[in-house]
Protein backbone atom coordinates (compact mmCIF):
# COMPACT_ATOMS: atom_id res chain seq x y z
CA UNK A 1 0.00 0.00 0.00
CA UNK A 2 2.77 2.49 0.84
CA UNK A 3 5.31 3.88 -1.59
CA UNK A 4 8.38 6.12 -1.35
CA UNK A 5 9.24 8.40 -4.27
CA UNK A 6 12.61 9.78 -5.36
CA UNK A 7 11.01 13.08 -6.32
CA UNK A 8 7.72 14.85 -6.87
CA UNK A 9 6.80 13.44 -10.28
CA UNK A 10 3.99 14.67 -12.52
CA UNK A 11 1.38 12.40 -10.89
CA UNK A 12 2.26 13.61 -7.39
CA UNK A 13 2.41 17.21 -8.60
CA UNK A 14 -1.12 16.93 -10.00
CA UNK A 15 -2.38 15.43 -6.73
CA UNK A 16 -0.69 18.08 -4.58
CA UNK A 17 -1.90 20.96 -6.72
CA UNK A 18 -5.47 19.64 -6.61
CA UNK A 19 -5.71 19.63 -2.80
CA UNK A 20 -7.35 22.60 -1.07
CA UNK A 21 -6.12 21.63 2.40
CA UNK A 22 -2.79 20.46 3.79
CA UNK A 23 -1.31 19.98 7.25
CA UNK A 24 2.07 21.02 8.62
CA UNK A 25 3.67 19.36 11.66
CA UNK A 26 6.76 20.46 13.59
CA UNK A 27 8.18 19.94 17.06
CA UNK A 28 10.82 21.49 19.31
CA UNK A 29 13.92 19.55 20.32
CA UNK A 30 12.86 19.57 23.97
CA UNK A 31 10.73 16.46 24.57
CA UNK A 32 8.68 18.44 27.10
CA UNK A 33 7.77 20.97 24.39
CA UNK A 34 4.59 20.95 22.34
CA UNK A 35 4.26 19.19 18.99
CA UNK A 36 2.41 21.47 16.57
CA UNK A 37 0.02 20.46 13.78
CA UNK A 38 -1.54 23.21 11.67
CA UNK A 39 -4.14 23.03 8.90
CA UNK A 40 -3.43 25.27 5.89
CA UNK A 41 -5.55 26.38 2.96
CA UNK A 42 -6.25 29.46 0.84
CA UNK A 43 -4.14 28.22 -2.11
CA UNK A 44 -0.82 28.68 -0.32
CA UNK A 45 1.29 25.63 -1.26
CA UNK A 46 3.65 25.70 -4.26
CA UNK A 47 5.97 23.09 -5.77
CA UNK A 48 9.31 24.75 -6.53
CA UNK A 49 11.15 21.70 -7.82
CA UNK A 50 11.29 17.89 -7.70
CA UNK A 51 12.32 17.98 -4.01
CA UNK A 52 11.35 21.50 -2.95
CA UNK A 53 8.06 23.08 -1.90
CA UNK A 54 7.05 26.32 -0.20
CA UNK A 55 3.97 27.76 1.39
CA UNK A 56 2.88 31.26 2.34
CA UNK A 57 2.51 31.52 6.11
CA UNK A 58 -0.25 33.94 7.07
CA UNK A 59 -0.42 35.85 10.34
CA UNK A 60 -2.20 33.73 12.91
CA UNK A 61 -2.73 33.30 16.62
CA UNK A 62 0.50 31.32 17.11
CA UNK A 63 3.93 31.04 15.54
CA UNK A 64 4.90 27.49 16.48
CA UNK A 65 6.08 26.42 13.03
CA UNK A 66 8.39 29.42 12.74
CA UNK A 67 9.81 28.86 16.23
CA UNK A 68 10.40 25.16 15.64
CA UNK A 69 12.00 25.67 12.22
CA UNK A 70 14.35 28.33 13.56
CA UNK A 71 15.40 25.91 16.29
CA UNK A 72 15.77 22.64 14.36
CA UNK A 73 14.33 22.80 10.81
CA UNK A 74 12.29 19.57 11.02
CA UNK A 75 8.94 19.62 9.24
CA UNK A 76 6.44 17.36 7.52
CA UNK A 77 3.65 18.40 5.16
CA UNK A 78 0.71 16.02 4.78
CA UNK A 79 -1.97 16.11 2.12
CA UNK A 80 -4.89 13.70 2.00
CA UNK A 81 -7.54 13.16 -0.62
CA UNK A 82 -10.89 14.24 0.79
CA UNK A 83 -12.67 13.22 -2.42
CA UNK A 84 -11.84 10.88 -5.29
CA UNK A 85 -9.46 7.97 -4.87
CA UNK A 86 -8.03 7.64 -1.34
CA UNK A 87 -4.43 8.81 -0.93
CA UNK A 88 -2.18 10.39 1.69
CA UNK A 89 1.10 12.08 0.71
CA UNK A 90 3.77 13.15 3.21
CA UNK A 91 6.69 15.43 2.44
CA UNK A 92 9.36 15.20 5.17
CA UNK A 93 12.13 17.74 5.04
CA UNK A 94 14.08 20.66 6.39
CA UNK A 95 12.20 23.93 6.53
CA UNK A 96 13.54 27.44 6.30
CA UNK A 97 11.74 30.64 7.31
CA UNK A 98 12.01 33.30 4.61
CA UNK A 99 11.34 36.65 6.24
CA UNK A 100 9.58 39.59 4.58
CA UNK A 101 12.11 41.98 3.15
CA UNK A 102 14.60 39.20 2.35
CA UNK A 103 15.65 38.56 -1.25
CA UNK A 104 14.23 35.02 -1.37
CA UNK A 105 10.94 36.12 0.16
CA UNK A 106 10.64 38.88 -2.46
CA UNK A 107 11.53 36.43 -5.26
CA UNK A 108 8.92 33.84 -4.22
CA UNK A 109 6.12 36.11 -2.96
CA UNK A 110 4.54 36.68 -6.43
CA UNK A 111 3.79 32.92 -6.61
CA UNK A 112 1.10 33.28 -3.92
CA UNK A 113 -2.22 35.13 -3.59
CA UNK A 114 -1.87 38.82 -2.72
CA UNK A 115 -4.33 38.75 0.20
CA UNK A 116 -4.10 38.42 3.08
CA UNK A 117 -0.55 39.61 3.69
CA UNK A 118 2.00 36.88 4.36
CA UNK A 119 3.93 36.69 7.62
CA UNK A 120 6.71 34.56 6.08
CA UNK A 121 7.31 31.99 3.38
CA UNK A 122 8.26 28.52 4.56
CA UNK A 123 10.55 26.80 2.05
CA UNK A 124 11.08 23.06 2.49
CA UNK A 125 13.86 20.95 1.04
CA UNK A 126 12.16 17.56 0.92
CA UNK A 127 14.25 14.47 1.76
CA UNK A 128 11.45 11.88 1.95
CA UNK A 129 8.33 11.69 -0.21
CA UNK A 130 5.86 8.98 0.68
CA UNK A 131 2.37 7.88 -0.23
CA UNK A 132 -0.06 5.85 1.88
CA UNK A 133 -3.50 4.44 1.12
CA UNK A 134 -5.74 6.88 2.98
CA UNK A 135 -8.49 4.26 3.24
CA UNK A 136 -9.52 5.60 6.67
CA UNK A 137 -9.89 9.23 5.55
CA UNK A 138 -13.58 10.17 5.15
CA UNK A 139 -14.91 11.66 1.94
CA UNK A 140 -15.69 15.38 2.04
CA UNK A 141 -16.66 17.78 -0.70
CA UNK A 142 -15.22 21.25 -0.99
CA UNK A 143 -17.80 23.99 -0.55
CA UNK A 144 -15.77 27.21 -0.45
CA UNK A 145 -12.74 28.93 1.02
CA UNK A 146 -13.44 30.78 4.25
CA UNK A 147 -13.20 34.57 4.08
CA UNK A 148 -12.64 35.19 7.80
CA UNK A 149 -8.81 35.28 7.69
CA UNK A 150 -8.73 37.66 4.74
CA UNK A 151 -11.41 39.86 6.34
CA UNK A 152 -9.61 39.85 9.71
CA UNK A 153 -6.24 40.77 8.16
CA UNK A 154 -7.78 43.48 5.97
CA UNK A 155 -9.55 44.92 9.00
CA UNK A 156 -6.30 45.12 10.97
CA UNK A 157 -4.31 46.70 8.15
CA UNK A 158 -0.53 46.55 7.85
CA UNK A 159 0.27 48.40 11.07
CA UNK A 160 -2.31 46.41 13.02
CA UNK A 161 -0.90 43.11 11.76
CA UNK A 162 2.61 44.22 12.75
CA UNK A 163 1.44 45.15 16.25
CA UNK A 164 -0.40 41.82 16.53
CA UNK A 165 2.73 39.88 15.57
CA UNK A 166 4.87 41.80 18.04
CA UNK A 167 2.53 40.88 20.89
CA UNK A 168 1.30 37.42 19.80
CA UNK A 169 3.94 35.92 17.46
CA UNK A 170 7.32 36.91 18.91
CA UNK A 171 7.75 33.52 20.60
CA UNK A 172 6.23 30.05 20.42
CA UNK A 173 4.17 28.68 23.30
CA UNK A 174 7.37 27.00 24.54
CA UNK A 175 9.30 30.29 24.44
CA UNK A 176 11.25 29.74 21.21
CA UNK A 177 12.03 32.86 19.17
CA UNK A 178 9.58 33.14 16.27
CA UNK A 179 8.69 36.43 14.53
CA UNK A 180 11.87 38.39 15.24
CA UNK A 181 12.10 40.55 12.13
CA UNK A 182 9.74 43.26 13.36
CA UNK A 183 11.19 46.02 15.51
CA UNK A 184 9.40 47.28 18.62
CA UNK A 185 7.37 50.45 18.10
CA UNK A 186 9.29 53.67 17.59
CA UNK A 187 8.45 56.86 19.48
CA UNK A 188 5.28 57.22 17.40
CA UNK A 189 4.05 53.84 18.69
CA UNK A 190 4.20 52.22 15.25
CA UNK A 191 6.16 48.96 14.70
CA UNK A 192 8.73 48.93 11.93
CA UNK A 193 10.23 46.13 9.84
CA UNK A 194 13.95 45.40 9.85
Amino acid sequence: MGRVYDEIDNTLRAFIEEQRLFFVATAPLDAAGHVNLSPKGLDTLRILGPREVAYLDYVGSGAETIGHLKENGRIVVMLCALYGAPKVVRLHGRGEVLEPGGAEYRRLRPLFPAHPAGRAIIRILVHRISEACGFGVPVHHFERQRSELVDWADGKGGDGLSRYQLTRNATSIDGLAAVTWLQPPDSSGEPSAD
